[in-house]
């Protein structure tokens, strides 16, 4: 089924994502436990992506979103500001004075080196955004002022028992406007750990992927948050052949008739600074393979995944053909990961060149 989006010139936003946005604190080359200072970027898997097609892409995107009315609300918001996405449907919530009944949430995260994987603690129980609701959100105003594409996806959707129904209102809108709509399946142990764990994960996720246009994920989240392993990729993920990608996709789109794409990244990490990087899309019953980047160099893996989907979108966004898509894709992700923080600081220029082969050699 291929996708049919609408032309630029009849609407308002490129793309509109919903999700939460958490401050998060980078402790450079050391550790959480450890260190004495911290180094705040604001990042969340959802809004990620609108800010990658922002500021690599040049496309006019916006962010769903709910903070405390505090200065750490403040903080969050003026980094947002920074990465130019509207703001104008982001939900402010009043401040209790010690977040009792909402705060916002905190994402401590160390970039690993080496044999030393990467780490993130996340804190953002009782955030604002986890406790939105059906109806707090006028998605016929916000679609029917004219949105080419919606992205959200697992993470938004793990926050709260509520949260997978403000999901579900959004698609059903989106579809109802005619907007694409994209989903990062973005599996976290550690979110579905208190509320039924990878069971209650696939529930979620296979009624909201009827919903869905263009499906994101990767290995561990199409396995354990869709029911869908891959077969012969080994529990520690050592090796990730492509061939078993198209089995597995092929049994998703099996499934799930109604997707038009669905993109997954082939990472291995040898290193937490040294990983295998790739990326498969099928699209109009083909496969499509990114040009596979073995040992490439990480400096910050976070956020990767993300800048992989805003690639392939812009790629589907500007005519693009699937090829065309999955490598942009992968180029920027590549590229999102040498520099911190969960967002990317790439330039198209860069991405272009990334994409033709071009070399590290020093520009100037």
């Amino acid at each position: 089924m291929a996708l049919t989006i609408k032309p630029v010139s009849d609407c308002r936003y490129d793309l509109v994502s919903l999700g939460e946005v958490m401050l998060r604190l980078d402790p450079g080359d050391g550790r959480v436990a450890t260190t004495r200072t911290f180094q705040a970027w604001e990042g969340g898997g959802e809004y990620n992506v609108a800010r990658g097609l922002r500021r690599c892409f040049g496309q006019r995107t916006a962010i769903v979103t709910a903070l405390v009315d505090n200065p750490v609300g403040r903080l969050v918001e003026d980094l947002m500001l920074q990465g130019g996405c509207d703001l104008s449907w982001l939900r402010w919530v009043a401040d209790d004075g010690v977040g009792r009944s909402a705060r916002n949430g905190l994402n401590f995260t160390e970039r690993g080196f080496g044999v030393r994987a990467a780490l993130g603690c996340s804190d953002r129980g009782h955030t604002a955004v986890s406790q939105m609701k059906p109806g707090d959100v006028d998605w016929d105003r916000l679609f029917g002022a004219g949105a080419r594409w919606f992205h959200t996806g697992g993470i938004f959707a793990a926050l709260s028992e509520t949260t997978p129904d403000v999901a579900r209102e959004a698609m059903q809108a989106a579809r109802k406007h005619g907007v694409i709509v994209s989903y990062d399946l973005n599996y976290r142990p550690s979110l579905w750990k208190g509320i039924g764990g990878a069971e209650k994960a696939r529930a979620v996720n296979r009624e909201l992927v009827a919903l869905v246009d263009v499906l994101f994920g990767n290995e561990e989240d199409f396995d354990v948050a869709l029911g869908f392993p891959a077969e012969g990729v080994d529990e520690h993920l050592g090796a990730l052949p492509a061939d078993a990608f198209r089995q597995m996709i092929g049994r998703v789109r099996a499934d799930y008739p109604g997707l038009s794409v669905i993109a997954t990244t082939l990472r291995v990490a040898r290193t937490a600074t040294r990983n295998d990087w790739g990326a498969i899309a099928w699209c109009n019953d083909q496969f499509h393979e990114a040009t596979p980047r073995p040992e490439l160099e990480i400096l910050d893996r976070v956020g990767g995944g993300d800048s992989f989907a805003s690639g392939l979108i812009y790629g589907f966004l500007t005519g693009r053909d699937p090829a065309w898509a999955v490598e942009c894709g992968a180029a920027h992700g590549a590229l999102a990961m040498t520099t911190p923080g969960d967002t990317s600081m790439a330039t198209l220029a860069e991405v272009e060149r990334v994409m033709k082969g071009g070399t590290a050699r020093v520009s100037r």
